[in-house]
C-alpha cells in the first residue's frame, strides 16, 4: 500500500518534467516521444512514464503518432480559442463567487501574487511568467469556494501553459497582463461580483485573441513560399 501511495506523486513529477520540456520548446510539435529514452533520462521505470504520457495525451499536449506511439501535438488555433472560451465562462463564475464569499482572503493574499507576477515579467523569464500566471488563476479558483472548479480547469490550464510557452518564447516584448489581474483582484476584494466576473471574462477573451493571432502569424511565417512566388522571386533576382 505504501508503494502505491507514492505512485501518483511520481507520475505527476514525470508529467511536469515532460510538460516543462514541451513548454520550453525543447520538444517541438511533431516530435516523437520515446518512453524508454524518457524513463532513462528521468531515472524512473516505464510505468510512471506511460501513465504521465496518457495524462498529457488526454489533456491535448500529446497525440497519437502515425503507426504507434505519441508525438508532441501541434497547436491548433481553433482549439486554443475554444479552450479560452471555456476558461472565460468558468473563471467568470469563479471570480463572481470569490467576490461574494472570499473578499477578505483576496485582500490579504492577492497582492503578493500580483507583485510576483510583475517581477516575473520584469525578469523576462518565460517559465517564471507562466508559473506566476497559473498560480494567480489557481488562486481565483480557490477563492471561489467551489471545489469543482479547480479539477474542471486543470486540463485547460495545462494546455494554456503549452500555448503561453509557444507564444512567449517568440515574443521579444511579452505583454504585461498584470494590470488586468490587479483589476480583477480589486473587484473581488471590494465585493463587486458582477464586475469581477466581467473583467475575468474580458481578460481571457482578449488573451484568446492575442494568442490565436500570434499562432496564426507564426504559422504563416513558417510555411514555405508557394511555387509561383518562388518563381517570381527568381525572376526578380535575375534582373538585378
Amino acid at each position: 500500500m505504501k508503494a502505491i501511495a507514492l505512485q501518483p506523486n511520481l507520475v505527476e513529477q514525470v508529467r511536469n518534467a515532460l510538460l516543462d520540456e514541451i513548454v520550453a520548446g525543447a520538444l517541438k510539435p511533431g516530435e516523437r516521444i520515446i518512453q524508454e529514452q524518457l524513463a532513462q533520462a528521468l531515472g524512473v521505470s516505464r510505468q510512471p512514464v506511460q501513465q504521465a504520457l496518457l495524462l498529457l495525451r488526454n489533456q491535448g499536449v500529446l497525440q497519437d503518432a502515425p503507426g504507434r506511439g505519441l508525438i508532441v501535438a501541434p497547436l491548433d488555433p481553433d482549439h486554443v480559442r475554444h479552450v479560452y472560451e471555456v476558461r472565460a465562462a468558468i473563471e467568470g463564475l469563479a471570480c463572481h463567487l470569490a467576490a461574494q464569499w472570499r473578499a477578505d482572503q483576496a485582500r490579504k493574499q492577492g497582492p503578493a501574487l500580483i507583485e510576483a507576477g510583475r517581477k516575473a515579467v520584469a525578469s523576462g523569464a518565460v517559465s517564471r511568467m507562466i508559473a506566476a500566471d497559473i498560480q494567480f488563476h489557481e488562486f481565483l479558483y480557490t477563492l471561489s469556494g467551489n471545489p469543482l472548479i479547480h479539477p474542471a480547469m486543470a486540463p485547460h490550464l495545462t494546455y494554456t501553459q503549452r500555448v503561453m510557452g509557444e507564444v512567449l518564447s517568440q515574443d521579444q516584448h511579452p505583454r504585461d497582463i498584470w494590470d488586468q489581474h490587479a483589476a480583477i483582484l480589486e473587484a473581488i476584494a471590494s465585493g463587486q461580483s458582477n464586475l469581477a466576473e466581467t473583467l475575468a471574462r474580458e481578460h481571457l477573451l482578449q488573451a484568446s485573441e492575442f494568442m490565436v493571432s500570434r499562432l496564426r502569424a507564426s504559422a504563416v511565417s513558417a510555411s514555405p513560399p508557394s511555387p509561383s512566388k518562388t518563381r517570381a522571386q527568381r525572376k526578380e533576382h535575375s534582373h538585378e
